[in-house]
C-alpha cells in the first residue's frame, strides 16, 4: 500500500504532466475498494455523500471536522488511490482552517477543496444561488489553508468558489485566479447545468493558469465525455460525486422492490456474488497474511 506522501506525489505528478485525472465519487471503504479495480487515477469523497452515509442527513453543514477526518483516515488506509476530499468551507475561521488542513493532512488525504461559502454551508447543487464570502475574505482563507500545511509532501489545496450563480462567471474567474496567486494548486469553479456550461468551463480553463477540477455529475454532456476528451474542454480533474451514492440508492430500491414482489431469481441476478464481494475486500490477502504468521507454520 503506498504511503500518503506517495499518493500525493502521484497526484501532483499527474497534474503537472497535463494528463487528466479521473476521480469517481465514493463515500465508504467498500465503494473505494470496488473502483480501485478499474483504471482510475483517484477517488473523490464529497461532503454530500459523507453526510448521507454517516448521518442520513442532507448536506447542510452537519458533518464536523472530527467526523470527517476519522472517516477519511480509515478510507485512506484501505486503498492505493489518492483521495480528493471535500473540506466544505474549512469548518470556521482561518484558525479552524489551519486545524482542518493539518488534521486532513494527517489523515492521509491527497487533496482537499475549500469553498467560499459562510459557515454553515449548503450543497452548491441544491436549488438556488449560494451566499458567499467577500472576495478578499475568500482569498485570505485559501492563503491560510496553503500556509497551514506542514508535511514535506503536503496535500494539494484546491480553491473552490460557489459565487458564479450569484455574482457571475467573471467574478468566479477573478476569485479563482486570486486563489492560485495565494498558493492553490488547482481551482474548482462550481457551475450549474446550463446551455453555456461547456463554454463556461473552457473560459475558466483559459483564464486561470492552474488545473481545473470539474463536477462531471452536474450535466449529461460532461458525463458523456471520456477522459481523453476532457482536455479539449479545459478539464484537468473530473470528479463524479453522485456515482456511488446514486448507484447504491438506485440498486437498493430496485432490489427491495424485487424482494417484496417475490422475484427471487431476479434479485439474485442483481446481487454481487459472495466470492466477488470477499475478493473486493481483500479476504484472500488477509488469509495469506494469517497463514504466514500462524503458530507452528514453519515447523
Amino acid at each position: 500500500m503506498p504511503s500518503a506522501a506517495e499518493k500525493r506525489r502521484v497526484l501532483r505528478k499527474a497534474l503537472a504532466s497535463g494528463s487528466s485525472v479521473f476521480a469517481p465519487g465514493v463515500y465508504d471503504g467498500f465503494g473505494l475498494r470496488i473502483i480501485e479495480r478499474y483504471p482510475v487515477d483517484a477517488a473523490y469523497v464529497s461532503g454530500n455523500a459523507v453526510s448521507a452515509c454517516l448521518l442520513g442527513e442532507p448536506d447542510v453543514g452537519l458533518v464536523d471536522l472530527t467526523l470527517l477526518t476519522g472517516h477519511l483516515s480509515r478510507l485512506s488506509q484501505c486503498s492505493r488511490l489518492p483521495l480528493i476530499a471535500d473540506a466544505d468551507a474549512g469548518f470556521g475561521s482561518v484558525v479552524n482552517i489551519r486545524r482542518a488542513v493539518r488534521a486532513l493532512e494527517a489523515a492521509g488525504v491527497a487533496a482537499i477543496h475549500i469553498e467560499d461559502q459562510p459557515t454553515p454551508k449548503r450543497c452548491a447543487q441544491l436549488p438556488g444561488a449560494r451566499s458567499v464570502l467577500s472576495h478578499d475574505e475568500a482569498v485570505s482563507r485559501i492563503d491560510a489553508a496553503c500556509c497551514a500545511r506542514i508535511d514535506s509532501d503536503p496535500l494539494i489545496i484546491v480553491g473552490r468558489t460557489d459565487c458564479a450563480a450569484a455574482h457571475g462567471l467573471d467574478e468566479a474567474i477573478h476569485r479563482a485566479r486570486d486563489f492560485v496567486a495565494a498558493g492553490a494548486e488547482a481551482v474548482f469553479v462550481e457551475l450549474k447545468s446550463t446551455s453555456e456550461l461547456l463554454d463556461q468551463i473552457r473560459a475558466v480553463s483559459e483564464q486561470v493558469k492552474a488545473p481545473c477540477l470539474v463536477n462531471m455529475s452536474v450535466d449529461e454532456r460532461l458525463m458523456a465525455l471520456n477522459p481523453d476528451q476532457w482536455r479539449a474542454h479545459g478539464i484537468s480533474i473530473g470528479i463524479f460525486p453522485s456515482l456511488a451514492r446514486g448507484s447504491f440508492g438506485h440498486a437498493l430500491q430496485a432490489n427491495m422492490a424485487r424482494l417484496l414482489a417475490g422475484e427471487t431469481q431476479a434479485l439474485i441476478n442483481h446481487l454481487m456474488p459472495t466470492q466477488d464481494y470477499a475478493e473486493t475486500l481483500g479476504l484472500s490477502v488477509l488469509e495469506r497474511w494469517e497463514q504466514r504468521f500462524r503458530a507452528g507454520s514453519q515447523a
